[in-house]
């Protein structure tokens, strides 16, 4: 694909990447080491009917905090992509939209597009998938598969 000013269009994924992994890593570490997940993380999954609360607690503090850790580097990004969209989903469509309406929901509706986009293009520039696992066009020549 053709970037604008010869730009590689990867870079807008890598600055996707790079923004959703600060507000990942900003959100675990409040759910981690300022709320708590045993207690205030825990009671909001409680409040908000979310099926086991504790686990859900942990599974999500964990995923934002090590995931967005991840995501910075540009590790695992479509695996975590999959995984954000489906975290996003359940907290958008199931607790946003059902309890607090549409205009609450912003965030959580961006961060479910941008899980799409990680599942369904890739990490972009700059990212160790890109190296490590990818190995396509966009990896060095001496990175590729053989044909």
């Amino acid at each position: 694909m053709r970037g604008i000013w010869g730009i590689d269009p990867g870079w807008g994924l890598t600055a996707l990447r790079v923004a959703m992994a600060v507000v990942l890593i900003h959100a675990g570490y409040v759910k981690w080491f300022e709320w708590g997940v045993p207690t205030g993380v825990t009671a909001s999954m409680t409040k908000y009917g979310l099926p086991l609360p504790e686990v859900s607690a942990y599974v999500v503090a964990t995923l934002e905090l090590v995931g967005g850790l991840a995501l910075l580097i540009g590790l695992f990004a479509r695996w975590l992509g999959l995984l954000l969209l489906v975290e996003f989903a359940i907290a958008y469509f199931y607790v946003k939209l059902r309890l607090q309406g549409f205009m609450s929901g912003w965030l959580e509706l961006m961060l479910l597009g941008g899980g799409l986009a990680l599942f369904l293009a890739g990490p972009g520039r700059a990212a160790v998938d890109e190296v490590w696992l990818e190995k396509g066009e966009a990896a060095p020549p001496e990175m590729r598969r053989a044909a």
